[in-house]
């Protein structure tokens, strides 16, 4: 049953002002991880000394470094601003499932990281859109109350739009959960910042939220893919080319081609721009990818799409070309995270008949994939700064002795875990038998 909550939201809240940072130069700041290939982590950090090497000392007890490792430096320039040293050191191999004791550049504080399982369950936290206002802070205790494994993050980091300084008090803001557990992101809007003739897009993201793109094959920082435990999850970039001829579009068709559903059976697409969206915001701005795009991650079997973008939550059911489809993809708008510019609280009439849940209200995500053939999603509203489930859902593969052979698990989509439409069971080997032709074609005919 579609539902629109009635939910009466609390006014917004202010921008975070940050005190000037008493840290020492040589001091690691604004220190996050990223997962950067098979048992392996990016370390990434800014320090205002320029002598600091990018080194990251580390080990599984507290105060005793076994390893170390080297890794990289850059840093930037923007009109009248330039940034400290940024580091990125990749470490391991790591065990799965284990606290690890780091320090970087040398010296400076202990931190403390969970690298996430090998095997089910697998918990991950989901919030776009986070910016730096009060509403900001409140989503970020919530998540970091919630047992997750890796965050997820469809674009709209910092809110910086060309304020340098943003991009460090964010840093600050978001280090004490980044530098714990990994954060995947994507870039959305706010991190284009470019000047025509001047400055190319994306110079302070790139610089800063370094993503494991080599390690996936693709040649840009915007688009990438990673495994974590049972699922393969696929990173897209709204705001680089999509067509049929671009680099994106080849590298996602490729991609798609290398999963092994029998290795990971779950696979998950982020991006900023939802491509299915009742919102009044920000309509029809995905049109153009959905077009170019969706017809590749139906052949694939994407189970769940999560965007950002509109600052809103919704959730659909299965859909596909702008119909209910039993192998479409359900998609997630969760832009909701805190930003500075408020909600978009105004949504189309009638709810389209693709739409299960939507609400205009600050709040996260957690998706737990239980094992392979069982996901549950909620949603967390900030409901003053109480976290308050408001939406839940389960997620099921279904899998057929044929199918387990190919590799290629079917996917339905159901409210409860126990309420699958049996007329779908019926038609699976026709949609199997479909979805592998059009990946094939896809596969054999890059357009």
């Amino acid at each position: 049953m579609a539902a629109t909550c009635e939910y009466i939201r609390p006014p917004p809240r202010k921008t975070l002002h940050f005190p000037w940072n008493s840290k020492l130069s040589s001091h690691p700041q604004q220190v996050h991880i990223s997962l950067a290939g098979d048992k392996h982590m990016r370390v990434s950090w800014v320090s205002n000394d320029k002598s600091t090497l990018p080194m990251v000392e580390y080990g599984t007890s507290s105060g005793r470094y076994s390893n170390k490792s080297q890794g990289e430096s850059t840093s930037y320039s923007y009109l009248f601003y330039s940034s400290g040293k940024i580091h990125h050191t990749v470490i391991g191999p790591l065990e799965d499932n284990t606290v690890y004791y780091y320090r970087c550049g040398g010296g400076g504080p202990e931190y403390k990281l969970k690298t996430p399982p090998a095997q089910f369950p697998v918990m991950f936290a989901v919030a776009g859109d986070l910016g730096q206002t009060g509403w900001t802070k409140s989503t970020l205790d919530h998540i970091d109350l919630c047992k997750y494994d890796v965050h997820l993050l469809p674009g709209d980091l910092s809110y910086a739009d060309y304020i340098q300084h943003r991009w460090d008090t964010f840093g600050e803001l978001v280090e004490p959960l980044a530098s714990a557990r990994p954060w995947m992101v994507t870039q959305g809007n706010h991190e284009k910042e470019s000047i025509m003739f001047f400055k190319d897009g994306f110079q302070s993201y790139n610089s800063r939220w370094k993503m494991p793109y080599e390690e996936s094959g693709s040649s840009s920082n915007l688009y990438y893919s990673f495994e974590v435990a049972g699922a393969h999850i696929i990173m897209l970039g709204s705001y680089t080319d999509y067509d049929e001829h671009s680099d994106q579009y080849n590298w996602l068709k490729a991609d798609v081609a290398k999963v092994d559903r029998k290795k990971t059976p779950w696979l998950i697409v982020l991006f900023h721009v939802p491509w299915y969206n009742s919102n009044e915001a920000h309509q029809d701005e995905g049109d153009r990818m959905l077009a170019a795009m969706e017809p590749l991650l139906h052949a694939a079997s994407v189970d769940i799409v999560l965007a950002g973008h509109v600052h809103a939550y919704e959730r659909t059911e299965r859909v596909n070309e702008g119909k209910l489809d039993p192998c479409g993809a359900v998609h997630i708008t969760i832009g909701d995270g805190g930003n500075r510019e408020g909600l978009a609280s105004k949504y189309k009439n009638p709810q389209p008949a693709w739409s299960v849940f939507r609400e205009a209200s600050f709040g996260h995500g957690e998706l737990k994939l239980a094992n392979s053939t069982h996901a549950y999603w909620s949603w967390h509203r900030n409901d003053d700064d109480e976290s308050v489930r408001s939406d839940q859902a389960s997620i099921l593969v279904y899998q057929t002795a044929n199918f387990k052979q190919m590799g290629n698990p079917i996917v339905l989509y159901a409210k409860e875990v126990n309420q699958a439409n049996p007329c779908c069971l019926s038609q699976l080997s026709v949609f199997r038998e479909q979805a592998n032709c059009k990946l094939q074609t896809a596969i054999s005919n890059p357009g």
